[in-house]
């Protein structure tokens, strides 16, 4: 497996954001998630909130898919 922390990082404009309820103000609660540049079916995830700049997770699709699955089910949620 590659390790996809020696890939190049992806640029701001290539995030998604994902965000919940916000109650408490402007990206209270969001993920951003952008495809690595360089990778086959590979992602960065970041917290969009201030106190997570600069910090990112890197995952294949697999790992983010059994991820989102499990998460998923384990709420009790319908995709």
């Amino acid at each position: 497996m590659q390790n996809l922390y020696t890939l190049p990082a992806a640029t701001d404009g290539a995030f998604e954001n994902f965000c919940g309820g916000n109650l408490n103000g402007e990206h209270e609660s969001c993920i951003d998630v952008a495809a690595i540049p360089g990778a086959t079916e590979a992602f960065a995830l970041r917290d969009s909130k201030p106190e997570g700049a600069g910090q990112e997770l890197r995952v294949t699709a697999a790992e983010v898919d059994d991820f989102v699955l499990g998460w998923a089910k384990k709420r009790g949620l319908a995709l």
